[in-house]
């Protein structure tokens, strides 16, 4: 590493440590709180009959944009959001250490978190310049049928299928075993919020991560059987969850969770470990 180079991280730690950066951050958990929130309620009024926008980040943009000060909110959930894939890049660059390579999935995982927030923040900012875009469910048969298109492509959606499956199964496994406590700064909670947090940690990461499973499942059922248009978006898994074995209440409970899971996000803001650089040699 050349003098340039070291000076340069240590500016970026440098900056990862500040506690404005941290600020940031935690505006950025409250924004991807709310759009959770707003999922979630928008899953519900459609498991109850209720019509309109789809339960996805999209609808959820639409239903802020229409209430008071929308533009507003719009503008500081993509600041936040921009926010989130700054301290996750932070988290790859200056987090703990790898011995080994035993925290090399964490580092990798921050990577994807980065890059899905920055997505988020470049989606915000397209609806509000007036590129909506298409839905969750037509991009993903647009995307799925592309990529079948070409050699090998069917190979190609069957692994991105996994990688879904794989996530979501791994944020199932998180919330039942309570690993995001350890993502919390437990000695700054009082008991009571600690009885508090371990439920909404549980069900709405269980929640987010069944949805996860069903987007990968569509996904792999699409290109085993050659069918695109079998792929599905947030929406349209949301809706699959009314014809499961749970029956009318399939949906509604999902939606419930990702409503925990937006007040879990909530919580998150308040006690979320967001220093990457402490972590850093």
């Amino acid at each position: 590493m050349t003098a340039m180079d070291g000076d340069v991280m240590r500016a970026g730690r440098k900056a990862a440590g500040h506690p404005w950066f941290h600020r940031v951050s935690r505006v950025g958990l409250v924004a991807r709180g709310l759009i959770y929130l707003l999922i979630g309620w928008l899953a519900l009024r459609i498991a109850f009959g209720g019509s309109g926008r789809e339960a996805e980040r999209k609808g959820a943009l639409q239903a802020v944009a229409d209430g008071p000060g929308g533009t507003v909110v719009l503008w500081l959930v993509a600041a936040g959001f921009a926010a989130l894939a700054a301290w996750q890049l932070a988290e790859v660059l200056y987090g703990r250490p790898v011995p080994d390579g035993h925290r090399f999935h964490e580092r990798l995982g921050s990577a994807a978190r980065s890059v899905v927030y920055a997505a988020g923040a470049a989606g915000t900012v397209g609806f509000l310049l007036g590129h909506e875009g298409a839905s969750t469910d037509q991009q993903s048969k647009t995307y799925t049928a592309r990529a079948m298109a070409e050699p090998g492509g069917r190979w190609l959606v069957l692994a991105v299928a996994a990688g879904f499956l794989v996530w979501g199964g791994a944020v199932v496994v998180h919330a039942v075993r309570r690993d995001f406590l350890d993502e919390l700064d437990t000695a700054r909670m009082s008991r009571a919020a600690r009885r508090f947090v371990q439920p909404f940690g549980i069900t709405g990461g269980a929640a987010r991560g069944l949805i996860g499973l069903g987007v990968g499942a569509f996904l792999a059922y699409a290109a085993v059987t050659f069918q695109p248009d079998e792929a599905k978006g947030l929406d349209g898994t949301l809706r699959e969850f009314a014809d499961t074995p749970a029956g009318a209440w399939g949906l509604p409970a999902v939606a419930a969770g990702l409503l925990v899971f937006g007040l879990y996000s909530f919580c998150e803001a308040r006690w979320r470990k967001v220093d990457a650089s402490r972590h850093g040699s």
